[in-house]
């Protein structure tokens, strides 16, 4: 049986709090807030997680523009603080497609934002509410992409940004665009979510405004993600895609996009039938949205102990859960758990159609690969995978999952030598990588030709 969550029923009771048609509901209780009267991220009475609510839903035709403030009738405000952001290219893949075996394959490349990932969506929408609510200090948790995005829009909008990292579990490459612009970098020594609990206090003292997705404005700008894959895929293919396959962190996007589809439903754009499957993809070593799917829970179980190189969902306590699970279940979708080994491969497959992905955004892709092989996703299926922060965000695990540089000598037969034999065979070893990554002995297989393909290049230096 599934279990019962939060209520996400969409109504047409607008409440005397709503501003200008827009109020704060609490999915748990019920309890409706003014929405920007006072600061606050979850329920005053029950502590439960709030949803942005709107009295009047548009459909497709009232959207122009483009970007993310071309849905400006789906958000709380005409325009926010922008870079711009948004209308991020939604990318063919026609060998991996036919390499998996579905009806059609898409990849929305979030990494192609101002700041690189998806979470600008949500940071041009919640630093527009924390000037509307009259503060000047900002504050997230971050593993990375937050970080960086919040200080950007921080800067942007000329306030003062704080960001907490767990020491040592960030890429170097996001920690230098938060420094960049100027915010204040503090260094906890925890993971992720023990910084998302001094955050929270912080903000529960009135130190900062918290801009996680624990706020409910952030989510708004991240069901765009949702508007757009919805037009561009229709426009393409006379039809909205059967499966979306996103990676899970902290499932503010799972939520948001099943916000974007209710919303979407209770509008008339679209039908019930025609909402996508919301399928999320976590590491094993951090998949406690996983495990509540697989056992049936009502909610995730907090991990305390978090490890995957796929930084940006380095996650034990998602707390978008109650909001995300429900979304999984209602459209039909799953849950799966992938190894490093399986991500990193499937990193190199999308670099292998020319894009660029960090490795948190392959994990789409390397779930549709495993629930394919599963029987989970049928062949028939149109999927759209979600890639969510770009190559650079982690250019020290690019530079592992790729090509080594070969040294040659300073003349031309040096190099017309070196290239007459060696790519063949390295193409070779590689390819047999890849087969390894879905045969049953998986891990001899792979350490077994990354073990040849690194004496080889040894051999090469030396010769």
């Amino acid at each position: 049986m599934v279990p019962i969550m939060a209520d996400l029923q969409l109504t047409d009771d607008v409440p005397p709090v709503a501003d200008d048609g827009v109020w704060l509901a609490c999915i748990e209780c019920g309890e409706t807030f003014a929405p920007f009267d006072a600061i606050r991220y979850t329920c005053d009475d029950c502590d439960g997680l709030l949803e942005v609510r709107y009295d009047d839903l548009p459909t497709f035709d009232e959207f122009e523009g483009s970007g993310v403030w071309r849905y400006n009738a789906a958000l709380p405000f005409e325009e926010g603080v922008t870079l711009p952001e948004g209308d991020t290219p939604l990318h063919e893949m026609p060998r991996l497609k036919d390499d998996i075996g579905v009806d059609a394959l898409r990849v929305k490349h979030e990494g192609m934002n101002p700041t690189g990932s998806f979470k600008d969506r949500g940071m041009t929408v919640g630093v527009r509410v924390a000037q509307e609510v009259g503060v000047d200090r900002l504050a997230c948790a971050s593993t990375g992409n937050t970080s960086a995005a919040l200080a950007a829009y921080g800067a942007r909008g000329g306030m003062e940004t704080l960001v907490l990292l767990p020491a040592g579990k960030v890429a170097a490459g996001k920690i230098a665009q938060a420094s960049l612009h100027r915010a204040r970098i503090l260094e906890v020594d925890g993971n992720f979510d023990q910084c998302l609990d001094i955050v929270q206090d912080l903000a529960a003292r009135g130190e900062a405004y918290l801009l996680n997705s624990l706020n409910p404005f952030r989510l708004e700008g991240q069901k765009t993600i949702g508007l757009e894959i919805m037009e561009e895929f229709y426009a393409d293919n006379g039809e909205y895609p059967d499966r979306i396959v996103l990676p899970v962190g902290n499932a503010g996007n799972t939520a948001a996009l099943y916000k974007c589809f209710r919303e979407l439903v209770k509008a008339g754009a679209i039908t019930e039938d025609q909402v996508p499957k919301l399928t999320g993809v976590q590491a094993e070593g951090a998949a406690p949205m996983v495990e509540a799917i697989e056992n049936g829970y009502e909610d995730t179980r907090r991990w305390e102990d978090v490890e995957t190189r796929a930084t940006a969902i380095r996650i034990g306590n998602p707390v978008n859960a109650p909001k995300a699970l429900p979304g999984i279940r209602e459209t039909g979708g799953t849950a799966v758990a992938v190894s490093d080994e399986e991500i990193t491969a499937a990193q190199r497959d999308i670099a292998g159609e020319g894009v660029g992905v960090e490795p948190a955004s392959a994990a789409s892709i390397a779930g549709l690969r495993k629930l394919r092989r599963e029987g989970e996703v049928d062949s028939d299926e149109s999927v759209v995978c979600l890639t969510t922060g770009h190559l650079l965000k982690d250019p020290e695990a690019a530079a592992e999952a790729g090509n080594e540089p070969e040294p040659v000598a300073n003349s031309t037969e040096a190099v017309l030598d070196l290239i007459e034999e060696p790519s063949s065979v390295t193409d070779t070893v590689r390819r047999q990588v890849s087969k390894a990554t879905d045969a049953p002995l998986v891990p001899a297989l792979v350490a077994g030709g990354l073990g040849v393909a690194y004496l080889y290049r040894k051999f090469l230096s030396k010769k």
